[in-house]
């Protein structure tokens, strides 16, 4: 039966997943969950234990209510405390059948089947600890659920622990609400809600017997007797486990024990209950060392406490019903009875603990005989002295020193330590009497007396300072003399009290006894801890010195005075020195000790160690006593030890010299003095044959004697000296500089050889491996690697030059990063560490072993955090050393196991395990657990704040977490397999996202932390996003927990609070993302609902299905209800959480410093955190100012020195909130950054229907509104602008699409004022007649939302003043999308305005676009002309992005401003000049994007914006003057970047086999320089009207200046897009810019050659223009088409209707370009300019002999016949039906989008969208389709209008041209000669004012003109039927 119990294994040991979250409620509700389920004996009272500390501790609001319900139901449980279920026979035999009938368990439903073997581990465990069948089952399987947190523990192990753990929080709850008391001694602060509360259940308990039930379960609960039955039912395991075991029932001891102590600190107890207690004390015995053990201490102070009286002492306001509450005093017996009781003549089994009790009687009876109205009480206040002197007869002092204040506990408790200091100084100044009968007659009692106040005052770990009050100086307190408080209260220490207290101490040392020389002097020394008290005491013996400064060595000079210790050390240095041996002999150390007896020696080392605290605590007594011209301590002490003294002497003397060297300028001068005395030999002499100092001490006496105080001492002085002052010249002169020698005597025989010597004291070995390795840690933490410490450095010494020593770091670093043997001996001290630590068992030394531990991690990650820069610095200098790194080092085989475990070793430190086993792994995860799992470190703690050592513990708890997680964020970067993945349980054997998350108890090795960085980095990692979401959504629904709680709140802790929400935000942006890519609606819905509602969310549960609403409900459905019942929505509330202010710290005032070099330092100073923020190493720089100061030399230095160190504490303090000020400000970018990336995703990533149009507006208008309103704020830090320039950009674009939208929306009625495209998508073409406009203006959310908007868009531009262009960018895109509003949609030209007439059109009403466009601009002109300076600043100026935002800014903006307002400022200001002149300035950068491989492409970009500006600006005729005055076609002619057109390359980017993705080929570059510069030609020609002349004169010169460029875009035959644009965009320019008259406006000198040169270029232009006919507009044209179908590539359809229509351009241009010629050049009908021959074949006079080309005129042969106007004319006529049906067609289309078939509906969606069109739904392919129907509808109908243009050309061209020939022209075969030479001279005349085409002509014969009748009689009925109109 024994052995199948506790050790019973279990095949699978399985981890929970333990949730470190950092928010409260969430975890009360998972831990109340959780406690439902679990056992009677240990879930209830872990819940109530759970919700004492929410209460009382962590002071929650919540939590009182809570506590009230649970007290009362739990009362009982404290009632009968530590009461178990007793076993029942019924329960009994329902267990004995659980395996087949089942049986019930507490909170669960049905019955359970249980196996045998826990039915039978049921039983064991029930007889164990005396309980109830059913409950031992219950505790069975709580531990059977709780084993994953104890690796390898069996159930009934863990059920062990889980019985005492329920003790253990039954007995704490118990305490602390006790503690929570109103009481005489302390208050908690707490609500009075709260402390009546637990006052009246707490006075409850006391009535029902508390104080009887505590004292037996202290009796009872025998930690030896309760191992022997855990032994015997084989209830014991590991190591571990035992020490846990013991730990709880230790714990539960104690906290009872406690319970009254801190009852009786409020309350004191009553008279029965305090004999009861008292009759408790007379059995206590002490623990082996004679000291009290905790408890019985814990009780004694209860009982003392039922003694005090003092308190009535402090006047308080309650003081009277203190008073009549006191059973002291308010009982009529007690005094009686307790005096009695303690007058009896039996003792008590420890005398001594009978006596204490009958002091503090005696001084309970002296306080109440000082009150009033207590005569009745004189028979006992009379015999306080009798009951002192028994007490004082049983030596209780010597008692008090040994047992209580010799207790391990008595310092870790304030209260212990205020009531013995009170018990003594109550003794002391309440019997003075009795205390000078004392010091007269018994000097032994007056001996105890002063170890017990030397012992008492010794340590003051909570800086108390009490033992202030026995000082009474003449001069003030430099300080407050307020002791503290024990209600809140400060109270004045009493003077008489203090006076008292103060003549103790001087007439002790005035009369002195040298039998108590020693103890007074260490009574000092106790006296004297603390910096005031230090101060008093050096004051003390300065005064017993200078009254007898005159006869220091007579019989009356005071022993205890500096003048006579200082006198005395140098009469033994000058008696001792004479017996100092020569280095020649025998060594002193085997010299008798002559001069100094053993008494001496104690007294010397008494004053030693009294000094030593008083230089240790007052800088102002080390700085006298060093600075006294006589007393020259540190000579005398440095000269004492050349002398033969013994080691321990010695030890002490190197003490006092390290408590002086903490002073900088004393340190400087010690090193000195050292290195002159040779206390280590660092300089051998020659024909020196031994070696001295202090290693021949350590080798020679110290090992033989096997105690090492010296060598501690030492080290203790080195690691002191180095903090402080550090010369780099050490030893100059005398040997190489350096500090070498002493680190090579650390290392080498202290450190190296430590492990290796013998121990009289076992502790010692771990004390001395301490303090050489604080050493290290001092020097290698200071060490910052310099580029010269990798170059020897030469120095002359004694005429040679020689290599200096290497920094201390340095040689630190080189054997740290070699196997070395520090290394090897370091890293086997770690393992020995581990070993030792994982006994679980006291051992001497422990404190001392973890510390040197300690330094030893940290010289391994001081290495680690410098050998990347010390590698760096040695690679570069080329000096002959090899390193390793570290982290190889760490991964080498240990020689002493065999395996490569060192850093196995580091990691068993997380959680001290047993050696090797299977569970290694599994425990090295349950100590990462064990370390997260730490109620303590919940809390938040401020690191600057001094900390009870509690909240030490706590803090260190929280570093270790943080430390922790910090390790799993660092290995999640690293790419898997990685130890973060291995210890959160992911897949390492297959594919990490294969990992399936489960369940607490279902999946192996499962260790999951909940901090929300690295939940966000497993969610944002694609191996283990899958895994971690799923698991979070489905089993945890984490993120709708957290988010729901969002924003958090803690103001103190605002940087950690504002980083997790940024990192949960970001998850749920991941989240949002995921689940509606997969199309998970619900889970999206739910997040959309809780973050967008402005109704009141109902509560969800945990497991979220209490949450899920229909799947149809949008979000609008909490947006429309009664506006009283509406909340902020919760993604406006989280922005309200991030405050936008930013407190800046004042400015230094320096009055030492110079502050610029301090900030010049602190800039160096600076490093990247891990978090990439820029902040000041502070340690650094203190090191670096408190070296400067320490350099400093002379007196003046040294007096100013307290001044210094102020002044760096005031520049630290500055750095520390600079520091928090960044880091402050970077965790604000990061929560905006977060808040932007989740608002991105709600609008862009979930599907639209969920958030209707409408509130997707309303949503984005308070989004946009509250951010402004907090940026525009005059508080609002600069730093935050670019990320909110950043989200506005994001919210307006998305405005604009939302805007965009609705307005596209199919209505069912047609409403006034709608745009055609609207009217068109409802299938009708016109308004209805009854149909009112929209009255709440433009879009849902309505005009004056949007004008707000505006105006604080262009507010926040106006606020970033002249910097921030960056910022500026984004607000520009931002203006730009709003002002996209406002444009009217693309609309389907459906030619139905044409019906319109022009009255009809200006009489409409205007439209909503064109109102909100009016509004817009009048807003914008509001602002006047700082916002133009700002926007026209940035389009000339700055980023290429910035400039190309800003142009086009200005573009939408002038193309709105009719008043013409912004045009008129560009020209004022000059910034259109400047513009314009820029042109030049890129003509080079422009030059260099023609090469294949060109520079970036942004200054392209840039010229496409600027030059996209300036065309919008020629649109106006007003722009079009300025632009002609600012000569921009000018610049443009002057440009040489049009004259380098590359050649077509055909077969890519000149050949390069992999041509880049993004960039053009070269041509392709050249159209996007040349097309601008075109259209803008093109533009100015026809805004210009009046100087239409001299436009078309400059447009001209253009044209010649780069006429070969021209020329060769008119002969090229390429027939590809980007050529036809550029020919259609020419032919546009010469059209209207080379006609007749010119020349004349041309802005040069004109003579004969020059008119004759330019009228050959115009004449060549005519030419070329007139050959694209040929090309265009005849039958050439079908093979252009085939060529551009065999080319195209792509998308060959939106090519096509790009090439047709800029082949109509073409010649729609050229037919505009003949129009005129013959318009303008004619005069009259009868003299028409003929272009074309009479000829009405297309293909005649194709051939012919070719003539000279330089002629001024067109050859007849060259010439076109009317043949090509008449094909081109059919052709036109042809294409316009075709284009018509098409067009007709597509409208049909539109009208029925949602009817076509789907192929169709393809086919429409590719023509846009050519990849992915059957991913996107189908909804989303109407919009496509629409957008497609749109842009071809619109193209039809230019290439109409083009065609009907063509046109009526051709039938003007041809009507004039038959005209002339059938009726005015003479053909040359039927002319006289008179007549010829006529007409010759009318010929001459014409071509001197203009280009004569008819001098070609005159060949044509009267046959032509024969043939032309016949022709036009055979097309006369072609003609007629040409239609006109359509």
């Amino acid at each position: 039966m024994k052995n199948s119990f506790f050790l019973f294994p279990i095949s699978n040991v399985f981890f929970w997943f333990y949730f470190l979250l950092f928010f409260k409620i969430p975890i009360f509700i998972y831990f109340y969950i959780f406690f439902l389920l679990a056992a009677s004996l240990w879930g209830p009272y872990k819940d109530i234990w759970q919700t004492v500390m929410n209460a009382i501790w962590k002071r929650q609001p919540e939590a009182i209510h809570r506590l009230d319900q649970v007290l009362k139901k739990h009362r009982s449980d404290f009632i009968s405390l530590f009461r178990n279920p007793p076993k029942n026979v019924q329960q009994h035999e329902k267990v004995q059948k659980a395996s087949t009938e089942g049986v019930a368990i507490q909170g669960q439903q049905g019955t359970r089947l249980l196996p045998e073997q826990l039915i039978r581990e049921a039983f064991i465990l029930s007889d164990l600890f005396d309980i109830g069948e059913l409950a031992a089952v219950e505790l069975l399987l709580a531990g059977e659920h709780q084993q994953p947190h104890f690796p390898g523990l069996t159930r009934g192990l863990v059920a062990v622990l889980l019985y005492w753990d329920g003790k253990r929080c039954i007995a704490n709850s118990l305490r602390t609400l006790i503690q929570s008391r109103q009481g005489k001694t302390w208050t908690l602060e707490l609500s009075q809600e709260l402390v009546s509360m637990t006052t009246r259940f707490t006075d409850d308990l006391m009535e029902q017997g508390l104080t009887q039930k505590i004292l037996t379960l202290v009796s009872q609960i025998d930690l030896n007797n309760e191992f022997d039955k855990l032994q015997r039912e084989r209830g014991l395991g590991s190591e571990k486990h035992r020490k846990e075991v013991s730990d709880l029932i230790k714990e539960c001891r104690q906290s009872l024990a406690e319970s009254l102590f801190v009852w009786t600190c409020q309350s004191p107890l009553s008279k029965d209950d305090t004999l009861i207690l008292i009759s408790y004390l007379e059995k206590v015995t002490v623990e082996a060392d004679g000291s009290l053990d905790s408890v019985n201490l814990s009780l004694l102070m209860a009982l003392l406490y039922c003694f005090d009286v003092s308190f009535l002492e402090q006047g308080t306001e309650d003081r009277e019903d203190l008073m009549h509450r006191l059973p002291l005093l308010a009982e009529r017996q007690y005094i009686a009875t307790i005096h009695t009781r303690l007058q009896e003549s039996q003792p008590w089994k420890l005398p001594g603990l009978q006596a204490t009790v009958r002091l503090a009687w005696a001084l309970a009876l002296r306080g109440i005989s000082q009150l009033s109205d207590v005569t009745a009480l004189a028979e006992f206040t009379e015999a306080d002295e009798a009951m002192a002197e028994l007490a004082v007869a049983d030596n209780v002092f010597l008692f008090l020193t040994e047992s209580v204040v010799g207790s391990e506990n008595f310092y870790q408790e304030e209260f212990y330590i205020r009531k013995i200091h009170n018990l003594v100084t109550d003794f002391l100044a309440l019997m003075p009497m009795k205390v000078s009968f004392f010091s007269a007659n018994s000097i032994s009692i007056f001996r105890e007396i002063e170890m017990f106040i030397a012992e008492l005052y010794r340590k003051d770990p909570f800086n108390l300072e009490l033992a202030l009050e026995y000082w009474c100086p003449s001069e003030p307190l430099q300080t407050s003399t307020i002791m503290g408080s024990y209600l809140g209260v400060a109270h004045q220490r009493p003077p008489q009290r203090q006076v008292v207290l103060s003549k103790f101490v001087r007439q002790m040392g005035d009369l002195l006894p040298s039998t108590i020389y020693i103890p007074y002097l260490k009574m000092l020394r106790g006296l004297a801890s603390g910096p005031q008290c230090a101060h008093y005491c050096f004051s003390l013996l300065k005064v017993n010195g200078s009254s007898h400064a005159e006869n220091i060595q007579g019989a009356g000079g005071s022993p205890v005075s500096w003048e006579h210790f200082f006198h005395s050390l140098m009469l033994y240095h000058e008696h001792l020195r004479k017996d100092l041996p020569s280095a020649d002999s025998v060594q002193y150390r085997h010299l008798p000790l002559r001069g100094i007896t053993q008494k001496e020696q104690d007294g010397l080392i008494a004053f030693l160690q009294l000094t030593t605290v008083i230089v240790n605590w007052s800088e102002n007594a080390r700085l006298a006593l060093c600075e006294h011209p006589q007393w020259t301590p540190v000579v005398v002490i440095l000269g004492l030890l050349q002398c033969s003294i013994p080691p321990v002497l010695k030890a002490e003397l190197l003490e006092t010299l390290t408590a002086f060297g903490k002073s900088p300028e004393i340190a400087a001068s010690l090193w000195q003095s050292l290195e002159y005395t040779q206390i280590l030999q660092t300089v051998r002499t020659p024909g020196q044959r031994q070696a001295i100092g202090i290693e021949v001490e350590l080798n020679e006496i110290e090992s033989r004697c096997e105690e090492y105080p010296l060598t501690r001492a030492f080290c203790r002085l080195i690691s002191t000296l180095v903090e402080s002052s550090f010369p780099s010249n050490l030893g100059a002169g005398l040997r190489p500089p350096g500090f070498d020698p002493y680190l090579q005597f650390l290392r080498d025989s202290v450190f190296l050889r430590f492990r290796t010597r013998a121990y009289r004291r076992a502790a010692e070995k771990w004390e001395v491996a301490e303090v050489v390795l604080e050493v290290f840690y001092k020097l290698l933490r200071d060490y910052e690697p310099q580029l010269e410490d990798f170059v020897d450095q030469y120095v002359e010494l004694q005429g040679d030059e020689i290599i200096a020593y290497k920094p201390p770091g340095f040689n630190l670093m080189y054997h740290l990063l070699n196997e070395s043997p520090m290394l090897e001996l370091s890293l086997s001290l770690l393992e020995e560490g581990v070993k030792q630590l994982d006994t679980y068992a006291p051992f001497p030394g422990k404190k001392h072993l973890e510390k040197a531990v300690e330094y030893c991690l940290a010289l391994l990650n001081l290495t680690l955090q410098k050998e990347n820069l010390f590698m760096d610095l040695l690679r570069e200098s080329h000096l002959s050393l090899i390193v390793t790194p570290l982290e190889q080092l760490l991964q080498g085989i240990n020689p002493r196991t065999k395996k490569a475990d060192h850093v196995v070793n580091i990691a068993r430190y997380v959680q001290s395990t047993e050696k090797g086993g299977v569970f290694t792994s599994q425990k090295l995860m349950a100590g990462f657990v064990e370390c997260l799992d730490n109620e303590d470190a919940e809390e938040l703690i401020n690191p600057d704040e001094e900390l009870e050592p509690e909240k030490k513990r706590a803090r260190i708890h929280h570093e270790t977490r943080i430390h922790i997680l910090n390790l799993l964020i660092t290995s999640l970067e690293c790419s898997p397999p990685s130890l973060a993945l291995y210890l959160l349980g992911y897949e390492l054997k297959k594919p990490v996202s294969t990992t399936n998350l489960q369940d607490p108890g279902m999946n192996r090795n499962i260790f999951t932390v909940f901090n929300c960085q690295v939940i966000y980095q497993l969610c944002a990692c694609s191996d283990t996003s899958g895994p971690t979401m799923r698991y979070l959504r489905t089993s945890q629904d984490f993120l709708f927990t957290q988010l729901q709680y969002l924003p958090f709140s803690i103001r103190e802790h605002e940087i950690s609070t504002l980083n997790q929400m940024s990192w949960l935000m970001k998850t749920a942006a991941i989240e949002m993302r995921v689940t509606s890519l997969n199309r998970q609606r619900s889970h999206t819905q739910r997040l959309l609902h809780l973050l967008l509602d402005d109704m009141p969310v109902k509560p969800y549960l945990a497991d979220g299905e209490g949450g899920m609403e229909d799947e149809s409900r949008s979000v609008s459905g909490f947006l429309h209800f009664d506006t009283a019942s509406k909340v902020r929505r919760k993604i406006l509330s989280i922005l309200d959480s991030i405050d936008f202010s930013q407190d800046i710290p004042e400015p230094l005032q320096l009055d030492f410093f110079d502050r610029v070099q301090i900030e010049q330092v602190i800039a160096n100073c600076e490093h990247k955190n891990a978090r990439g923020q820029v902040v000041c190493n502070v340690k650094h720089l203190h090191r670096v100012l408190v070296a400067e100061v320490n350099a400093l030399q002379g007196m003046a230095a040294i007096g100013q020195r307290p001044l210094l160190m102020e002044e760096i504490n005031t520049i630290l303090q500055y750095v520390v909130e600079r520091n928090k000020l960044l880091q402050c400000l970077h965790a604000k970018k990061h929560a905006l950054e977060s808040w932007r990336q989740l608002v991105e995703i709600i609008l862009t990533a979930c599907p639209q229907d969920l958030i209707q149009a409408e509130d997707r507006q309303l949503i984005i208008r308070d989004l946009l509104q509250d951010v402004h309103d907090k940026i525009l704020d005059d508080d609002a830090a600069q730093e935050l602008m670019p990320v909110v320039a950043g989200a506005v950009f994001t919210l307006t674009a998305h405005l604009s699409q939302s805007v965009k939208t609705e307005q596209k929306q199919p209505l069912a009625v047609p409403m006034t004022g709608q745009s055609q495209y609207v009217l068109m998508l409802d299938g009708s073409f016109t308004s209805s007649p009854g149909s009112e406009s929209i009255s709440m203006g433009f879009a849902s959310i309505g005009d004056s939302s949007l004008h707000i908007i505006l105006k604080k868009l262009l507010d926040f531009i106006l606020k970033t003043g002249g910097g921030f262009q960056r910022v500026r960018t984004h607000l520009y895109g931002s203006l730009l999308y709003y002002l996209q509003i406002a444009q009217r949609p693309d609309e389907p030209d459906t030619l139905e305005a044409a019906k319109k007439t022009m009255w009809e059109r200006l009489t409409a009403p205007e439209d909503v676009f064109s109102k909100l466009q009016r509004e817009n601009m009048a807003i914008i002109e509001s602002y006047g002309a700082a916002l133009m300076e700002v926007v026209c600043r940035d389009a000339c100026d700055g980023h290429e992005i910035g400039r190309m935002l800003a142009l086009a800014l200005l573009d939408r903006i002038v193309s709105v401003d009719k008043q013409q307002q912004w045009l008129l400022y560009l020209s004022n200001s000059g910034y259109l000049k400047v513009l314009v002149d820029s042109l030049v300035d890129d003509d080079l950068t422009l030059q260099s994007l023609l090469m294949p491989q060109p520079p970036l492409l942004k200054a392209l970009y840039t010229y496409e914006s600027k030059m996209a500006f300036l065309t919008r600006v020629a649109k106006s005729q007003q722009g079009a003057l300025e632009l002609l005055r600012s000569g921009v076609i000018v610049r443009l002619a002057q440009c040489q970047v049009y004259d380098m057109r590359p050649e077509t390359d055909h077969q890519g980017m000149y050949g390069m086999r992999d041509p880049p993705v993004f960039i053009p080929a070269p041509v392709e570059r050249y159209r996007q320089i040349l097309l601008p510069a075109l259209q803008l030609c093109q533009v100015i020609l026809t805004s210009s009207m009046a100087q239409h002349l001299q436009a078309a004169g400059q447009v001209l010169q253009f044209l010649i200046s780069h006429s070969d460029t021209i020329q060769a875009i008119l002969r090229c035959q390429d027939v590809s897009v980007g050529s036809l644009q550029e020919l259609a965009s020419l032919t546009g320019i010469i059209s209207k810019a080379a006609l007749p008259g010119v020349l004349n406006e041309l802005d040069v000198d004109v003579n004969e050659g020059t008119q004759m040169e330019l009228q050959g270029h115009i004449g060549r232009f005519q030419r070329q223009c007139l050959g694209l006919l040929s090309r265009f507009g005849g039958s050439d044209r079908l093979r252009q088409f085939k060529l551009q179908d065999d080319n195209a590539e792509g998308d060959r359809v939106n090519r096509r209707d790009e090439i047709e229509l800029a082949m109509q351009q073409i010649c729609a241009n050229v037919m505009e370009y003949c129009e005129s010629l013959m318009l303008q050049s004619a005069p009259s009908f009868e003299h028409t300019v003929c272009l074309f021959t009479p000829s009405l074949s297309e293909s005649t006079n194709r051939d012919g002999p070719r003539q000279d080309t330089q002629a001024p005129v067109v050859p007849y042969w060259r010439l076109p016949g009317l043949g090509i106007i008449i094909y081109l004319l059919k052709q036109s006529t042809n294409d316009f039906f075709s284009y018509y049906d098409s067009h007709r067609q597509s409208v049909n289309k539109l009208q029925n989008v949602e009817q076509l078939p789907p192929d169709e509906i393809k086919e429409l969606c590719q023509s846009v969208m050519p990849a992915g069109v059957d991913k996107i739904s189908t909804a989303q392919k109407y919009v496509l389709a629409r957008r497609r129907l749109v842009k071809l509808i619109n193209n039809r109908a230019k290439l109409l209008s083009l065609c009907s243009y063509i046109i009526e050309t051709c039938l003007f061209i041809l009507w004039r041209h038959l005209e002339h020939y059938l009726l005015n022209y003479t053909p040359t075969d039927s002319q006289d000669s008179l007549l010829s030479s006529r007409i010759s001279f009318k010929r001459g005349r014409l071509q001197e004012s203009s280009l004569d085409f008819s001098s070609g002509l005159n060949r044509v014969s009267q046959h032509d003109i024969d043939q032309v009748r016949c022709d036009s009689l055979l097309k006369n009925t072609e003609c007629t039927l040409l239609p006109y109109s359509y």
